[in-house]
């Protein structure tokens, strides 16, 4: 049962109420007890649907071949073991003929549980599109594969290696969430691009309105790297990685001369707030571990399954601080555990560690979005499916031990596809004409959304999953979806209109498919956080 079809029902349920409060009468004929057992039915307080707390779990970098090209079939050779259910369903994945007569110039191959730190891909705008090769999906090995891993000896690099893929020897929780709750095997990058682009079109569905500034007087500059096609006054769209202007941690703590991002227009923070829902982002590192020349110092580290240091905190993985009225610029803590998700000091962004609070004091958000520490992030070169799985896990496993679980819903999405081969095409839905970057495949696409220039998409698929009670169980959903249905889906439960402006909001498709409002039909799943095996 979709939202649509929830709301039905419950408008008439709550018409059923209403006439069983009239003495005498239960609003069907029947006796006069059922009015009341239909109460259960009754649309939570806040919501249209009976999710009353999202989470969105941002993961970086995975296309949907890299991660389920094989899904349910693993090699059982290395790794954790993974045996699918009975009538598991099958997945647009990678067929005896991709892996044996690729289009590319080497065929996909399996990578193992030993090799799980790997060489990062180019995942640019215009590399992405050449690679795609309108749509003939066979130019990854030429436009968006690495030739070398730099810096960190430890990660595994072999030529062909953008072609390569996972199963669930490695990738072994992914595998069982989608057993056990829905995925879907045909959501969208909703642009080609980096991370960037994908956050902000998670936050607001809008990649153009920014305009670049010069990150010690913060005065609108000129600079290609940060916006591209300015318009007279300097706006234009975002399609690499600055970092964002409100954010002490950016430009290695103001102390690079590299120029900066504002972002203009709304975000789905502005429309929860409109409503007085309670959100938040939560990220790792983002809680300061120190101050200099006046700036919040983002300094916490970790070590990644190789031994290798990374930084915890990403600036430009943080989109809300691209935006003035949802930025916490200082990295300001929230003023009390009550106060998480609620507008204050902190003004709804956070360290992962206040999540941990909020869920632990029963005050968690409505909505809450939360980014791994990098090394938990599942990007290739610092990340990796190992650490990436530890977080996920670990993640889930608090929040289905917690009283909310029974109305939440987790979805798993990531910002972009790392440039990884994934072998559909996608169906370009919106074009683009910027001779500097574009494709033919995005000439010839519908004219661009409100005018607005380097918005070309969808480009790749991305995983997606729904982890919760009300999701469908062992389901594979093969409606369109792309990041910016996550933004609707929170949109319309809680009936908060449209972001405006262009939005990619307005076109995307729902994520209806992989829930049932029905009833839940979904128990919890705790898994291992080291081998993503369920714990027995």
């Amino acid at each position: 049962m979709g939202a649509e079809a929830w709301k039905r029902r419950t408008a008439g349920t709550a018409a059923v109420l209403a006439l069983a409060a009239v003495p005498g009468c239960t609003g069907d004929g029947g006796d006069a007890h059922r009015g009341t057992a239909l109460t259960v039915a009754r649309t939570p307080q806040g919501s249209r649907t009976p999710i009353e707390h999202v989470v969105v779990i941002f993961g970086e970098n995975i296309s949907f071949d890299h991660y389920f090209g094989t899904y349910p079939k693993a090699a059982n050779t290395d790794g954790t073991r993974f045996t699918p259910a009975r009538r598991t369903p099958r997945v647009d994945g990678l067929t005896k003929r991709l892996l044996k007569h690729n289009p590319n110039r080497y065929n996909p191959r399996r990578l193992t549980h030993e090799q799980a730190l790997t060489c990062d891909q180019d995942h640019s705008y215009a590399a992405e599109q050449k690679a795609v090769n309108g749509g003939r999906m066979d130019k990854f090995v030429e436009f968006t594969e690495r030739d070398k891993c730099t810096g960190q000896p430890i990660l595994y690099g072999a030529p062909g290696l953008v072609m390569d893929y996972y199963d669930g020897n490695t990738v072994t929780a992914m595998w069982n969430y989608a057993q056990h709750y829905a995925m879907s095997d045909n959501s969208w990058d909703t642009i080609f691009g980096p991370s960037t682009p994908g956050a902000l079109n998670l936050a607001s569905g809008q990649t153009h309105g920014a305009y670049a500034v010069d990150p010690f007087t913060r005065k609108k500059v000129t600079d290609a790297s940060v916006v591209q096609s300015p318009d007279e006054n300097g706006v234009g769209t975002v399609i690499n990685d600055p970092q964002p202007a409100f954010d002490d941690c950016s430009a290695k703590n103001h102390t690079a001369h590299n120029n900066l991002a504002v972002m203009t227009g709304r975000n789905i923070g502005d429309l929860l707030n409109a409503k007085k829902v309670t959100w938040g982002w939560f990220q790792g590192g983002f809680r300061p571990t120190g101050r200099a020349n006046g700036y919040a110092v983002c300094g916490a580290t970790h070590e990644n399954i190789g031994g290798n240091p990374v930084i915890d905190y990403v600036p430009h993985h943080e989109p809300f601080q691209y935006y003035a009225t949802t930025a916490n610029e200082k990295h300001l803590p929230p003023s009390s555990p009550a106060a998480i998700g609620r507008t204050d000091q902190a003004n709804h962004q956070y360290d992962l560690a206040d999540f941990d609070t909020a869920l632990k004091s029963g005050h968690m958000p409505a909505v809450s979005f939360l980014k791994a520490p990098a090394y938990q992030d599942g990007h290739a070169a610092y990340s990796d499916p190992l650490d990436e799985q530890r977080f996920v896990v670990t993640s889930i496993n608090r929040i289905q031990r917690s009283p909310e679980w029974r109305s939440t819903a987790i979805v798993l999405a990531y910002d972009d596809s790392d440039g990884w081969y994934d072998h559909r095409a996608p169906t370009i839905l919106n074009g683009s004409t910027d001779a500097a970057v574009d494709s033919p495949q995005c000439f010839g696409g519908p004219p661009a959304a409100g005018g607005h220039r380097d918005r070309c998409g969808p480009s790749q698929r991305l995983p997606l999953l729904v982890v919760s009670p009300y999701a469908k169980v062992n389901h594979v959903d093969h409606h369109v979806t792309e990041q910016t249905s996550v933004l609707r889906f929170i949109e319309d439960n809680w009936g908060l209109g449209r972001v405006g402006g262009a939005s990619f909001d307005e076109r995307a498709g729902t994520l209806d498919g992989l829930l049932d409002f029905g009833r839940p039909r979904a128990g919890k799943l705790i898994l291992n956080p080291r081998t993503g095996a369920p714990v027995r």
